[in-house]
């Protein structure tokens, strides 16, 4: 998908991009069936505390559902690919032969009008799902499970895709996208090909005023705040941060430090970490 500059009409508009939605039907409005409230939460828990920084405000939205579980088989017809404000894929609305209408994440290739598969008998297309276990080895895949029959966990956002590495007693060895090579089981189900909007990662905001659209509040730097509220904080003038290397407003390290747990469940199903050398 192709990124749209501007004339540099205002300092901000100079280095700001935003996507072309070429094969985005903007007219279309989203299904009302598939549509959720969202409620705003500026980041609070229950108890009304700051557990997320620099949250709040932002477009209202509306959540669209996903069938990440792709759980009816059949064939379905791709009426139109949609803008989604939750993701950075973008989204395919698809109709089954009995009228039901449901949302799935727009792969490279689909377009409205192409005809969509769900089932182990699916041929090896964009947008068709299947059961690992009768997918070629080699082949790139997205919207994978992790837990049979829960939906798709791994590999959802825009330009990726997984692949699949080799098969063996009942397990895939799949690589994803950071480089971690990981066991899933056969029965997990995956959508072919590569996620869509690939041209996301690409696209300069521009201005603070578009983030805060987001719902994004600024962040401030700790070198400039009080010793009180920051451990960089303090100092004459521009000072250094006075310790080994900078830290969070908590005194963690904030740079390279693991916060796997040495002894995690998953352990076993990683065949390769993704920063291995």
């Amino acid at each position: 998908m192709a990124i749209k500059t501007y004339k540099p009409t205002t300092p901000s508009r100079r280095h700001m991009t935003v996507s072309a939605f070429e094969g985005i039907d903007k007219k279309a409005k989203p299904e009302r069936s598939l549509l959720e409230n969202l409620h705003k939460n500026a980041g609070r828990n229950s108890y009304g505390r700051i557990t997320v920084r620099h949250r709040g405000g932002g477009n209202k939205r509306k959540y669209r559902i996903i069938d990440f579980k792709r759980d009816k088989e059949g064939t379905a017809k791709v009426i139109n690919l949609q803008y989604d404000p939750n993701r950075s894929a973008n989204i395919a609305l698809i109709e089954y032969e009995d009228g039901e209408r449901r949302y799935i994440l727009a792969p490279v290739g689909l377009k409205s009008g192409h005809i969509i598969m769900t089932g182990e008998h699916a041929d090896i297309l964009p947008g068709n799902c299947l059961p690992i276990s009768k997918i070629p080895v080699g082949e790139m895949i997205h919207c994978v499970e992790i837990y049979p029959g829960k939906g798709a966990q791994l590999v959802r956002s825009a330009g990726v895709a997984a692949q699949l590495m080799a098969k063996e007693n009942g397990m895939a060895q799949v690589r994803l996208p950071s480089g971690e090579v990981r066991y899933i089981r056969e029965e997990c189900k995956a959508t072919i090909g590569q996620v869509g909007n690939a041209d996301w990662a690409n696209i300069q905001i521009g201005k603070a005023g578009r983030k805060r659209h987001m719902g994004w509040r600024p962040t401030v730097r700790g070198s400039v705040m009080n010793p009180c509220d920051h451990p960089h904080g303090g100092g004459e003038g521009k000072s250094p941060v006075g310790r080994p290397g900078p830290v969070t407003p908590w005194g963690k390290p904030a740079m390279g430090y693991k916060t796997r747990k040495k002894k995690n469940r998953t352990e076993q199903f990683i065949v390769k970490h993704r920063n291995a050398k």
